[in-house]
């Protein structure tokens, strides 16, 4: 029996994160992956999108750019090429992960696995001994019922990747970060476009005033979305809402959550389980933290995870949220408008806002809605991690142009 330092089942962020630094600090590793190594992440959700976002803002931008003089004619998309080159991209960053991973000394067997005892995993018949072992077995896209998946006119998150004509029309169940996303993909695209919520608001974990921002832009782009609503009756391609109104729609795509992969071998003593089968907050960068705490003791956060949201503009928040402008009361708050930044006009990206709270002196929670949000908001998350005061933190001097400015501009009226 081949005995290793660390076993790990999946080959997620979770588990190649782990694999990797275990792998680092000279342990002997051996990682078990029944798919393709990379994880939904990289395979079914943060990367592909990520692929058909771009597509979908270059396209506009181009359709778009007469205003600043410059013109094409007859433009067009070929959504089979844009689906091509999201494979061939995923393929590519697929490999290079495998090969940094083989380089690593890191042994990966491409099969299923299951844990036998505390320190035993068995796979195609063949049992490894592990002095630990990790589980990183991920999450899978949720049902609903009376929506279960088809494939064909009920849609997951992983189907929606693999079509190779666009509907003509769609139904997205649930806004938040898969729902939205697409919602703004497929609308880039031209596809009439329906959002159904059944919270009270579209990105219903978000800021109140990030929310209301949604619905606007929503508006623009003519997705049409419905909030405290769900979808009661199916009838052929109709879908009946709880509203009584009836949509007919090529597909509906099911983007309500994800449910976690554990089984029921798994629950041995001194097993940890790490990513999103820990049934926590289900975002890479949090496995990948958690992985750097399990092998390198290196501690993290749990209440400064950065949320980010893609697309055009990009949407991202961290800390303190407030569902009512009532609730903020005893807060101070500061909401910067994007249009007031000069290289946010250079960009012709004028939509949207930073808004930072804090108490105290100190910045507890900040919401952003503008092109390059995913970056800006990792300002605020190294602020808040190390306690820097407001005051402190108007002594930075922030270069000129950019959208960082909002920040200092937001700070300095706080």
């Amino acid at each position: 029996m081949a005995i290793f330092d660390l076993g790990i089942i999946g080959g997620g962020p979770a588990g190649y994160t782990t694999a990797l630094y275990a792998a680092k600090e000279g342990k002997s590793v051996i990682l078990f992956e029944k798919d393709e190594i990379g994880g939904t992440c990289l395979n079914r959700g943060c990367i592909p999108t990520k692929l058909f976002l771009h597509a979908a803002e270059v396209y506009q931008e181009i359709k778009n750019a007469g205003k600043i003089g410059i013109y094409s004619d007859n433009l067009s998309f070929n959504y089979e090429k844009i689906v091509e080159h999201k494979d061939i991209t995923v393929q590519k960053l697929r490999k290079s992960l495998e090969l940094m991973m083989k380089q690593a000394g890191i042994t990966i067997v491409k099969s299923e696995a299951k844990i036998i005892s505390d320190t035993i995993i068995e796979s195609n018949n063949e049992q490894y001994s592990c002095k630990e072992i990790v589980l990183c077995t991920g999450s899978y896209p949720k049902e609903i019922k009376g929506l279960e998946f088809d494939h064909e006119f009920i849609l997951n998150s992983d189907d929606i990747l693999n079509l190779k004509q666009l509907p003509k029309s769609i139904v997205i169940v649930g806004s938040g970060a898969i729902g939205v996303e697409w919602a703004r993909i497929l609308s880039a695209f031209e596809v009439d476009v329906t959002v159904v919520e059944i919270a009270l608001q579209l990105v219903p974990l978000a800021d109140w005033e990030v929310s209301k921002r949604i619905e606007r832009q929503f508006k623009l782009n003519k997705i049409k979305y419905y909030t405290e609503t769900s979808i009661k009756n199916i009838e052929g391609n109709k879908a009946t809402l709880s509203n009584g109104e009836t949509i007919e729609t090529d597909c509906i795509l099911v983007a309500a959550g994800r449910g976690v992969n554990i089984g029921v071998n798994e629950n041995f003593k001194g097993i940890k389980i790490i990513g999103d089968a820990a049934g926590e907050i289900q975002l890479a960068h949090y496995a990948t933290s958690q992985a750097k705490e399990l092998v390198l003791n290196i501690p993290y956060r749990k209440d400064l995870i950065p949320s980010v949201i893609y697309g055009n503009p990009e949407i991202a928040w961290v800390g303190k949220c407030f569902k009512s402008k009532e609730e903020e009361e005893g807060f101070n708050k500061v909401v910067f408008p994007v249009s007031a930044l000069g290289k946010a006009h250079c960009d012709g990206c004028i939509d949207g806002f930073i808004k930072i709270v804090s108490k105290d002196n100190k910045i507890i929670g900040a919401h952003i809605i503008s092109k390059e949000a995913s970056a800006l908001i990792q300002q605020i998350v190294i602020a808040m991690h190390n306690d820097i005061t407001v005051d402190k933190l108007k002594e930075v001097c922030f270069a000129h142009p950019t959208y960082s400015e909002g920040i200092l501009e937001g700070i300095m009226q706080l």
